[in-house]
Parts: structure tokens; C-alpha cells; sequence
């Protein structure tokens, strides 16, 4: 049987596993599709995206158009006669012109069970909500926000001390592997497809810089989910002596009738700050324009005292 030729879409790390498992199956790539470059510090010296790292040392066509919806674009597509368009966080809406292409659509590997956790952070927010488990559903897209008929979900367990970082990396993993499952079984996928019911679902919001500052009057719980959920970007942070300090790892031990952000314990390895509810015992941290470091490493350059206020 021919491998269905395919043109995929997407931009940061998350997309690339899916691209290469696509590349090794030997299905025909018409075109990889990714964001325009972009210029990054002082020098502003040209990033590629991890997509386009990837199809150039995969010897791929890459297009990075600033607009997906120009007529131009769109008869690019066309004149590439896809079977099937696979979008993985690409950045980019696309328009129906686009949609109606492919006879078998367009594909999506998106980071939650659907319907839950629509949106622009489905990964942070099973973690900053304490989800036990979470996942990735393969979709078919349509004009709405994650909305599409749902073709294939596997799931995962979340680990106690799961961050964004970790669970990016499992999630795409397992993405591009039920991804392919998908369409080695395309016709059928599509065939048995199940509606998402608009009565479960959630959407998330962009993860926003204001969320990062930690809040002590927070229960613990709370606040150590939001270490995790901020870890690598933008990082939960704190202040002491007037200066941004990033908090990395923290377990929730018992506190006591302390105000929430008083120090109630030291030691040489750790600090241990009470909150609304119970305490968190720090353990590695990040000074402002500092590299990470254990909570044992700060304090052998800071003094920090019991009733110190952070």
C-alpha cells in the first residue's frame, strides 16, 4: 500500500518527535511547514525553530510563511496535493481554505484528554491543578479552539513531582507514537471518530509572567504545584532582601500558627517557609542573575534566620 503523502506543521520541541517518527515510517513529506525565524539577543543572531533544525538535517522542504491564510500560501498547499495535513503546535489558526485540502484533514496531537484542558497551556494546568493522569488525544481539526472530533487518546500517570519540562518531553514522546498509530490506521480512526461533548470542556489560558510571584497565604499544595507548573518558564519566584529569588523544588511538610512567608525552620541544606496552609521546605533555588543552585549552596553565601520574611 502507497504511504500517504503528508505536509506537516509545527515549531518548538513539542512537534519534533512526531516529525521524526513520520520521517522513519518513510511516509511521503511533502513539506514541513514552521514559524518565520526570529532574532534573539543583543547580537540578534537568526533562531531557527526546533521543526526547522529538524527538516533541514532531515533534508525536508521547509516553508515559513508569516501568514497561513494569504491566497498565495494556500495554492502552495494545494499544488503540494497532501493526503493529510499534521499540525502540532504550530502557532498559527488555520482557515477553512486550508482545512477542506487534505481529503483526510487535518491532524493535530494536542497535550490533554480532550475535552478537558482546551487551549494554550493544557500541560501546565494538569499539573498546576494536581491531576493524577493526563495525556494526548489525535484530533481532526476544525474552525473551533480544539474542538474537532477526537480519533485516538492514550494516557499517562502523572509522577508526584512532575514539572512542565518533564511532562512536555513524556507527552510529545507518547504523542508521536499514538500519532502514528493513527495513521497507520487512518480511514478507520476517522470512521469510528468520537464528538467531544462541549459539556466537559475546559479551556486554559496562557501561562502569564503575573502568575509567577508566589502568593504565601497560598495553601503549600498549591504553591509547590505552581513550582512545578512554572518550571522551565517563567520559574515561581519569591523576594528576599529586595531581590527576585526563584524557587525550583520544594516538599510540603507541616508548618505552624506562623504569618504565611515567615522562615519557621534552617538548616545547612534547607529553608522552610510557612504558608496558608502547612509549610514548604525549599530545597533549590535561583538568585536573581545567578545560575540554579541547592538551597545548601545559597546559604553558604546568605544568612537566613528564623522569622526572616520572604
Amino acid at each position: 500500500m502507497k504511504k500517504m503523502r503528508i505536509i506537516f506543521m509545527g515549531t518548538p520541541d513539542f512537534s519534533v518527535p512526531s516529525l521524526q517518527k513520520i520521517y522513519d515510517a518513510r511516509y511521503d513529506i511533502a513539506a514541513v511547514f514552521t514559524q518565520p525565524d526570529k532574532q534573539q539577543g543583543r547580537g540578534k543572531k537568526i533562531s531557527f525553530s526546533p521543526v526547522k533544525e529538524k527538516a533541514i538535517s532531515l533534508g525536508l522542504t521547509v516553508f515559513q510563511p508569516q501568514k497561513i491564510r494569504d491566497e498565495e500560501v494556500i495554492q502552495r498547499i494545494t499544488a503540494l496535493h497532501p493526503d493529510v495535513i499534521v499540525v502540532i503546535a504550530y502557532g498559527k489558526i488555520l482557515p477553512k481554505a486550508v482545512l477542506d485540502i487534505p481529503p483526510y484533514g487535518c491532524l493535530n496531537v494536542h497535550g490533554s484528554l480532550l475535552p478537558k484542558y482546551r487551549g494554550a497551556a493544557p500541560i501546565q494546568y494538569a499539573i498546576k491543578n494536581g491531576d493524577p493522569k493526563s495525556g494526548v488525544t489525535i484530533m481532526q481539526l476544525d474552525e473551533g479552539m480544539d474542538t474537532g472530533p477526537m480519533l485516538k487518546k492514550s494516557e499517562l500517570v502523572l509522577d508526584p513531582k512532575e514539572t512542565t519540562a518533564s511532562l512536555f518531553h513524556k507527552l510529545s514522546t507518547l504523542g508521536a507514537s499514538t500519532l502514528l498509530t493513527v495513521l497507520e490506521h487512518l480511514p478507520a480512526c476517522i470512521a469510528q471518530a468520537e464528538t467531544q461533548k462541549e459539556a466537559d470542556a475546559t479551556y486554559t489560558s496562557k501561562i502569564e509572567k503575573e502568575m509567577a510571584e508566589i502568593n504565601w497565604s497560598q495553601k503549600a499544595t498549591v504553591i509547590e504545584r505552581l513550582i512545578r507548573t512554572l518550571n522551565p518558564q517563567p520559574g515561581a519566584y519569591t523576594f528576599f532582601k529586595g531581590k527576585r529569588l526563584k524557587i525550583w523544588f520544594a516538599d510540603v511538610v507541616p508548618g505552624t500558627d506562623s504569618a504565611p512567608g515567615t522562615v519557621i525552620h534552617v538548616t545547612k541544606k534547607q529553608i522552610t517557609v510557612q504558608t496558608g496552609e502547612n509549610a514548604l521546605c525549599i530545597r533549590e533555588v535561583q538568585p536573581e542573575s545567578r545560575n540554579r543552585m541547592t538551597t545548601a549552596q545559597f546559604l553558604q553565601g546568605n544568612t537566613i534566620t528564623v522569622g526572616d520574611i520572604l
